[in-house]
């Protein structure tokens, strides 16, 4: 692995099944076979990139929702930093 680079887990450790759910929701939405035993390795490099760029853009989208129903109200706590009320 070069330098710098992290492995690929998620920021919130509570969220990692849900995550993992969503994945498989996502490939099946648009058409890749989830592999039963979670070994992705044998899935081709540009079915995977889909998978994950579909999850990106409904994450934000997701995000976009929440702000916009958010609107003028005090912006979520992620949003204000880290140690701010």
């Amino acid at each position: 692995m070069a330098r710098g680079q992290k492995t690929n887990r998620a920021l919130v450790r509570e969220a990692q099944k849900a995550l993992d759910d969503f994945k498989y929701q996502v490939a099946s939405q648009i058409g890749v076979n989830p592999p039963p035993d979670d070994y992705w390795g044998d899935i081709p490099a540009r079915q995977c990139g889909a998978v994950g760029g579909q999850m990106v853009r409904s994450m934000i989208q997701m995000a976009e929702q929440t702000l916009a129903q958010a609107g003028a109200q005090a912006p979520p706590a992620w949003a204000r930093g880290p140690g701010r009320a």
